[in-house]
């Protein structure tokens, strides 16, 4: 079976190769990746040279229920990203119907249908839950999970941005997972780490389909470090609330209507998605848009007065 392509941000030389320039020149504002990232430490020869070893695994989950407020009767299972998790979920427990909100993360209905489970609201064997969702920022609460051991997939790929409205104190309950990234709060999408949170029972079949090693050294590694810098997850909120802050004043004064977001990015109404896309990227800033509607668009938070001024400019020069 050929897996469908499936809609994401960035994609930059697609658009480097119709608009020109180059990486270096251009703007990616597409992905919702914290364009600040957490700085790589020095990582020892012999991480890169070993298996990973029980103690660094261990050592990473310690400072992880930390971090997170994970409760102790509950496991950590870490993989080669959120989306690996993703792809596996589906093929874990019984097939049935599966509630998912819309719009949202795209691979979840693609993963579910494509192992045989049916999008529906009723009669539910699972649901997923996005908190906060992407792209509109939606936040879910506990009685959005299902009861009685029923599958409640809750992503929190966003969520240290706001770790006050995390379901993460649910998680040893039967049947919730929880899912946290180091791709976006973290802006190491490039480190491909993700984390199962759950009941040691809900995550044993996981647990088996990942296999031996399913997370790299230097991953785990780096972000160790990451989960014991709290200084800079408290400073990296600050500074991104006040960037968005600052880029809301931008949307607002060029009449553009904000509908949506988190402090990484905004979703924001227009009559046409597509030409102001096209604008942005003439001018090598690229956003998001979405095939189900031209009328919604997600911008990334430009972290800089110079960027921000850049966009600034940017919407001044369009014409609907």
């Amino acid at each position: 079976m050929i897996r469908k392509t499936l809609e994401h941000g960035g994609n930059l030389d697609h658009h480097i190769n119709i608009f020109g320039g180059d990486k270096s020149n251009w703007i990616d504002l597409s992905t919702g990746i914290n364009n600040s990232p957490y700085p790589i430490p020095k990582i020892p020869k012999w991480v890169w040279m070993s298996l990973p070893d029980k103690t660094l695994i261990e050592s990473f989950k310690t400072v992880a229920r930390d971090f997170w407020e994970v409760p102790k009767d509950s496991d950590i299972i870490s993989a080669n990203g959120t989306s690996s998790i993703i792809s596996l979920l589906p093929s874990i427990f019984n097939k049935g119907n599966v509630d998912i909100y819309h719009p949202s993360y795209n691979e979840y209905e693609a993963a579910f249908l494509r192992n045989g489970w049916k999008v529906s609201n009723t009669d539910l064997r699972a649901r997923i839950l996005v908190n906060p969702n992407n792209p509109d920022g939606k936040y879910w609460s506990s009685k959005d999970i299902l009861p009685n051991g029923q599958i409640t997939i809750i992503d929190e790929s966003f969520c240290d941005l706001t770790p006050d409205r995390s379901l993460i104190r649910f998680s040893n309950q039967p049947g919730v997972i929880i899912l946290k990234s180091f791709g976006k709060f973290w802006g190491l999408a490039g480190l491909r780490l993700g984390c199962a949170i759950a009941s040691p029972e809900t995550l044993q079949n996981l647990r088996s389909a990942l296999g031996p090693w399913p997370a790299s050294g230097p991953a785990l590694f780096i972000a160790r470090a990451a989960l014991e810098n709290k200084r800079w997850a408290e400073n990296n909120i600050k500074n991104l609330d006040h960037h968005a802050t600052k880029f809301d004043n931008i949307l607002v004064k060029n009449d553009i209507k904000i509908i949506g977001g988190t402090s990484l990015f905004r979703l924001i109404e227009t009559p046409n998605a597509e030409k102001l896309k096209t604008h942005f990227a003439k001018n090598h800033v690229l956003i998001r848009t979405f095939s189900y509607s031209n009328k919604i668009a997600r911008i990334g938070i430009p972290n800089s007065n110079h960027r921000r001024f850049q966009i600034k400019t940017i919407l001044s020069e369009f014409k609907q």
